[in-house]
């Protein structure tokens, strides 16, 4: 086991690298380019859409099993997760206050990632036997691509497929008991039972159900969290300048050791700012097209705008606040990490509440993250072995959620982990290979609805 966690520690250590953050920075920033800033833009067209697509309008023609809104709810149930606490603290830990401005740089080349992600799960799509509308990186792959291209699809699936266990199901489960218990005192098998219990109700009703409940408590946990985080930051208003120019200054100065924090170059806060802020927003992964691809709509790029706003709400405005929140409380040099600094963060302006309401905001981030990433991993599942393989799988699904609450993970995590990363590649292939066809459909869109000249002569092009 030692020497097979050492392998794996070694390929993580390649595939979470400099090549790969290259390469999701890359693909983001050449679809941003070639779309011509669009997604930046058109922020507030998205916004616009996202609410006109509360629910389908009467007597409209229905393509797909969920609203647009509840499409980006379920996405955003799976990414608005740990990484938005344990993973923002991690990064600032690691990387200094720089880092979270590499974070705000993934994001904003993200939601051009994004964008095209749901852009392509919408206009190849399927509809499987039981006639519900499936799509993602393994479909747009085969169906946009061709069958040369299919192994590629494949290996997507297989590695989501098995990712789905760990990032999205034991870990999280593990994260909610953890927390729990270190402040409430509530037995991890306790807490495990309940959560499979709580997530088998929601799964048993499929995607329309997990699009409800998504659609219900995702608004109002991150209203929930944002306005915890603003009460903090109104509490440190005077520390907000500062804090901003720590941002902006470690960002490309090394940051010096002090107090608990040991220091950071560069290279750190650009490292763990773009690898942290992709494992929270997920854009390039190839994870929410296959939410998207449900969603109750005709036209790609109008989910597609709708998708994008799932990067900029996750990273730009979410872990935004839990980067300021533990800059500006003077935490982030005491040596602590992970969710633990979060909590002495919100703890410092809020003493005896701060830590409780970061607790509760983890376990509710996780456990819409273990529902969100079930329907991922069912349609990889399906995907490689047809519908008939999704009753079993969710019922592993369902029975591994109180295993994940009680034993230790770091295995399970570190394959997860590394399998994560592995999913993005065939995605960003993909995205590369068929950005013409995102650029050609943007163009015909906005020909329609009306838009710069700059976007529809690019698209031309």
């Amino acid at each position: 086991m030692e020497t097979l966690t050492t392998i794996i520690g070694e390929i993580n250590g390649i595939v979470w690298g400099p090549l790969m953050l290259v390469l999701i920075l890359g693909v983001g920033l050449f679809l941003m380019l070639g779309l011509r800033l669009m997604p930046i833009l058109k922020l507030g067209t998205g916004f616009k859409l996202l609410f006109e697509g509360r629910n389908t309008k009467k007597g409209e023609e229905k393509e797909g099993e969920i609203s647009p809104f509840q499409a980006l709810m379920t996405a955003l149930s799976a990414t608005v997760g740990t990484g938005n606490i344990a993973g923002v603290a991690t990064a600032v830990f690691l990387g200094g206050p720089g880092a979270l401005f590499w974070m705000w740089c993934t994001a904003l080349v993200g939601m051009a990632t994004k964008f095209s992600e749901a852009v392509l799960a919408v206009k190849y799509r399927e509809v499987d036997e039981e006639g519900n509308h499936v799509g993602g990186p393994m479909y747009y792959i085969k169906n946009g691509l061709g069958s040369k291209w299919a192994w590629l699809g494949t290996m997507f699936a297989i590695f989501g497929a098995v990712a789905a266990f760990g990032i999205g199901n034991t870990v999280q489960s593990n994260s909610v008991a953890d927390v729990l218990h270190a402040n409430f005192g509530v037995n991890v098998w306790v807490t495990g039972v309940i959560l499979m219990v709580l997530v088998g109700a929601v799964l048993i009703g499929g995607i329309k159900r997990i699009g409800s409940v998504a659609g219900a408590l995702v608004p109002l946990m991150a209203i929930a969290y944002l306005t915890a985080g603003l009460v903090v930051l109104a509490i440190n208003a005077d520390a907000i300048p500062a804090a901003l120019d720590l941002v902006f200054t470690h960002a490309f100065t090394p940051s010096a050791a002090e107090g608990g924090f040991a220091g950071a170059a560069v290279w750190m806060a650009i490292r763990f700012g773009v690898a942290r802020g992709v494992f929270s927003n997920e854009a390039g992964l190839g994870s929410a097209p296959i939410a998207h691809a449900a969603a109750q709509t005709k036209d790609p790029v109008r989910q597609g705008l709708v998708a994008m706003l799932g990067t900029f709400i996750d990273t730009l405005i979410i872990c935004s606040i839990t980067g300021l929140v533990i800059i500006t409380s003077g935490e982030w040099t005491s040596g602590v990490s992970g969710a633990a600094l979060t909590s002495a963060a919100f703890a410092q302006a809020l003493p005896g509440v701060g830590n409780y309401l970061v607790a509760i905001s983890l376990a509710i981030f996780a456990f819409t993250t273990i529902i969100g990433w079930s329907f991922y991993g069912e349609r990889c599942i399906e995907f490689l072995f047809g519908v008939k393989a999704i009753a079993p799988y969710r019922v592993i699904w369902i029975l591994l959620v109180p295993v994940g609450a009680g034993v230790s993970l770091d295995f399970i995590w570190l394959v997860a982990d590394t399998l994560n990363a592995m999913m993005a590649i065939p995605n960003l292939i993909a995205l590369a290979l068929l950005s013409p066809v995102v650029f050609k459909l943007t163009k015909e869109f906005f020909a329609r609805n009306g838009a710069p000249a700059d976007v529809e002569s690019n698209a031309a092009k």
